[in-house]
């Protein structure tokens, strides 16, 4: 997760903000170029600085969040058996999760641009660190309903404000940054997914796993506080492009360019793809552990690694993401990644005993583990250079993929109650499908470097 070489990528536009750039034609005897002055030297040095703790600290938030959704994710079957519910109440909980996110996203593109993503994670990090313990204090279904819903209230601002900084990171370095945050989120998940799994084999009960698990979070939480990009008027001069947005504007003039914010169409399409990726992962997320206990005979310590086993396969495709992205479009990565997770889900569902189907979801979380992150750069993108607009387009996205991991592991519980948990996965095969179909309406050929977009 750990930055590499900034000053190496760092955009020419970004380093022109700090020192002028120098004219150097190339000839057959060249005139000698002065050497940079100290200060100006010091001043890229500064920003380089900024950058990588930027770069550092967001992706160790992706991991937190990861971390403390998967530690208890993972004891769901701990979960059920605590309060002692059918899979269809379960799914209320949950259920719950997704409303609270989507009643916060709808709301971050005017809160992105009036406090700035900074601000926000400042406070929804630590106090969703908080929250995801409440869960594991509910003792009964209705207060553990009502703590979904508060988790997934500070949750979604905390995803729509990490993304943000994501994507001004992006606009900062010129190159594809997202992916590689998004893997900060699965290394994360599976380092939750283990820690969850070993509670359950030491014999912690769901309450005590997600306790500690929040405990072990709330210093790390702190410390992030302090490493993120400020998105305000002082702080845009320095590590910004210069020119006046809506969000160093004045209170009369960002009000007005608040009401002119038209997001493309391709901000709807990037959203619509993130609605079924974040449908599948859901699924994968809350029902493989009962899938493989229930329905494959698994034992539960066995059932609790097929989420960490899947978030492990998705780390290890977003670290090299980005470069597969810059190398070949988000249009053609979109399709490869629906196909081959269409496959692994298949292979999943129709598995008859533990070893195939820990290997399905293996290969769903290779074939999916793009979607997410290629969905948000593409939007952060679309939605142009400054804070306000990326942040609309993030929030807009957002929002649509909360709907899916909303009605996913919902659709799917009832479904299961109906017929069986394998029918109910199934249904993700189609999504994924969908997924590689909805690429098509991408502009062919498309890049963050440059935003080109070749039709």
């Amino acid at each position: 997760m750990a930055a590499d070489q900034a000053s190496s990528a760092i955009s020419d536009d970004l380093v022109s903000t700090v020192a002028p750039a120098t004219d150097v034609s190339i000839a057959e005897h060249p005139a000698p170029v002065a050497a940079p002055a100290a200060s100006e030297t010091d001043d890229v040095s500064a920003v380089d600085s900024v950058l990588r703790r930027a770069r550092f600290g967001t992706a160790g938030t992706f991991a937190l969040a990861g971390a403390l959704c998967a530690v208890w994710t993972v004891r769901v079957p701990a979960l059920k058996d605590k309060l002692a519910v059918s899979d269809g109440q379960l799914g209320l909980i949950v259920l719950a999760f997704g409303i609270g996110g989507i009643a916060t996203m709808s709301l971050m593109g005017r809160l992105v641009a009036r406090y700035g993503s900074r601000a926000l994670l400042r406070i929804t990090v630590t106090l969703s660190t908080i929250a995801v313990a409440a869960i594991g204090l509910s003792p009964n279904l209705g207060t553990a309903v009502a703590a979904g819903l508060a988790f997934g209230l500070v949750f979604g601002i905390t995803d729509v404000a990490m993304n943000t900084q994501a994507s001004i990171l992006e606009q900062r370095y010129g190159r594809p940054l997202m992916a590689g945050m998004h893997a900060g989120w699965s290394l994360g998940a599976v380092t939750g997914g283990l820690l969850g799994a070993l509670g359950a084999r030491a014999g912690l009960d769901f309450t005590q796993s997600v306790v500690i698990a929040s405990a072990v979070g709330l210093p790390v939480a702190f410390w992030l506080r302090g490493t993120y990009l400020p998105d305000t008027p002082a702080t845009s001069r320095v590590v910004g492009r210069g020119d006046e947005s809506p969000a160093t504007a004045g209170p009369t003039e960002a009000s007005s360019a608040k009401a002119r914010i038209r997001l493309p169409l391709g901000v709807y399409v990037a959203g619509a793809i993130a609605f079924c990726a974040f449908m599948i992962e859901g699924a994968v997320a809350d029902w493989s552990g009962l899938y493989l206990r229930d329905t494959l005979g698994s034992a539960e310590a066995i059932a609790a690694l097929a989420y960490p086993l899947y978030e492990g396969a998705m780390a290890i495709g977003r670290l090299t993401g980005d470069r597969v992205t810059d190398r070949f479009g988000a249009r053609a990565v979109l399709t490869a990644s629906g196909v081959a997770t269409a496959g692994g889900m298949a292979l999943a569902v129709a598995a008859n005993g533990t070893v195939a189907g820990l290997v399905g979801f293996f290969l769903v979380g290779v074939g999916v583990c793009l979607v997410v992150p290629v969905a948000f750069s593409v939007g952060g993108a679309l939605g142009g250079s400054d804070t306000t607009h990326a942040g609309a387009a993030i929030a807009r996205i957002g929002t649509m993929a909360y709907t899916g991991l909303l009605l996913g592991p919902v659709l799917i519980g009832f479904l299961a109650d109906g017929t069986t948990l394998r029918v109910g996965l199934g249904v993700t095969v189609a999504l994924a499908l969908a997924v590689a179909a909805g690429s098509r309406l991408l502009p062919r050929g498309w890049h963050l470097a440059g935003n080109t977009q070749n039709h």
